[in-house]
């Protein structure tokens, strides 16, 4: 099998084993479980609380010490041990540690992942900017192939989601292993341990500019938290009055075109930035997360169903325009002895800090607005719209840049 295929079945894998609970494990724990609002909130936040520390660290010990291969297979074979702990469990409590750890050890195998695949290339004598993302997609279709499967077999409610997500981190762990050696460089440089935790990155602040888009980050970074903990088990509260609807049915399949949508926008991102700037698109992607949140409150798997698909079609937009881009912008922005660590301070801004409080913050929401076991999600989700709409009102007027289309195109060079 050659090298290219051997990343792509890595890849496909790596998003796999995550989208065969992602998605689907909010529905389970509030419909099969029981669990409150606040607890899956929690237990979902622990994602965020793993990024904050633990991708730095398995990044020093792979630079430095252990094989890069190694430590990503390692990872995945302790995550399919906790995954199918966790398939066991009923107590919200036990569910939240459980989840933690195995949050501690998936969470750094998406940068991993990525750095095996860079090394392998460069190994190979490939093009990293232009072989690299053909292989990369597959990982967004082994997302979507998983949340079909876990769908389509009625497991969107079912422990079964992390029986699948524990037997194919399993065969990914061991596969990991046999891919050719990723010898650490071993460079042992000054404040690379700070440099790791985005920490000597904090000379960005001294920047306004800089401040109030870290801020942003960290709020937008908590709105991507609340339809993966909730999209599912919103969908699954509608089968008492549409219980044969394909909403109800197949969730899984329906949430999974908010996926297929980010592939498409992710195209867009180069015109959209050169053409717009940054400060346009970050707007646009607000205002995106207002519809995505707006349509889901005006939607229904009856009539209504428009309005779910529609908000599934703006999430690539929301998500796309914000995450990718802003990973961008803080490249454009940063030194050129500091841009490594600047995009772990991003990436601590919006999955560890961010989404820590978009997972309790969520879940709070959730239980205000739950009586008697009934949850009002127009409610719900006007609420987070509302949230949307705030963020979108305030941030041009605070947020202050000049937008050079020669410094887009230069990051792309």
């Amino acid at each position: 099998m050659n090298i290219k295929a051997r990343l792509i079945i890595m890849n496909f894998l790596q998003f796999f084993v995550w989208a065969c609970w992602l998605i689907s494990l909010g529905g389970y724990m509030i419909n099969t479980l029981k669990f409150t609002g606040v607890e899956v909130g929690s237990i979902f936040g622990t994602m965020g609380v793993a990024s904050l520390f633990m991708p730095a660290l398995l990044g020093i010990v792979a630079d430095r010490w252990v094989n890069a291969e190694k430590v990503l297979g390692a990872c995945h074979v302790i995550g399919a041990g906790l995954l199918f702990w966790a398939s066991t469990i009923t107590d919200a409590y036990m569910m939240y540690w459980v989840m933690l750890f195995n949050a501690m050890v998936y969470m750094p195998t998406i940068a991993l992942n990525n750095t095996v695949s860079y090394i392998v290339l460069e190994q190979r004598g490939f093009d990293i900017v232009k072989d690299f993302p053909p292989i990369r997609v597959w990982g967004t279709i082994g997302f979507i192939c998983a949340m079909w499967m876990v769908d389509i077999f009625g497991w969107t409610i079912s422990p079964l989601q992390l029986y699948l997500s524990a037997a194919s981190a399993l065969l990914l762990g061991i596969y990991a292993f046999t891919m050719p050696a990723c010898k650490p460089a071993n460079i042992k440089r000054n404040g690379s341990f700070l440099s790791a935790f985005g920490l000597d990155a904090l000379v960005l602040f001294k920047k306004r500019k800089m401040i109030i888009f870290f801020v942003f980050a960290m709020l937008l970074g908590a709105a991507l938290q609340i339809t993966n903990t909730f999209g599912g088990s919103f969908l699954l509260d509608f089968n008492s009055k549409y219980a044969n609807s394909f909403a109800v049915t197949h969730p899984g399949v329906l949430l999974s075109v908010s996926q297929i949508s980010e592939t498409l926008f992710i195209l867009t991102i180069p015109f959209f930035l050169k053409r717009f700037g940054i400060k346009n698109v970050m707007l646009m992607s607000i205002f995106a997360w207002v519809l995505r949140f707006a349509l889901f409150g005006i939607g229904d798997p009856g009539n209504g169903l428009i309005f779910l698909i529609l908000s599934m079609i703006v999430y690539g937009m929301a998500f796309d325009f914000f995450n990718i881009s802003g990973s961008l912008f803080v490249e454009q922005e940063a030194d050129l002895n500091i841009r490594a660590s600047a995009q772990g301070l991003f990436m601590i801004m919006t999955n560890g800090i961010g989404a820590y409080l978009g997972g309790w913050g969520s879940g709070w929401v959730v239980d205000h607005f739950t009586i008697d076991g009934i949850r009002n999600w127009q409610s719900i989700w006007f609420t987070f719209a509302a949230y949307a709409l705030v963020l979108g009102i305030i941030f041009p007027l605070v947020f202050r840049y000049k937008h050079n289309p020669k410094a887009v195109s230069a990051i792309h060079h």
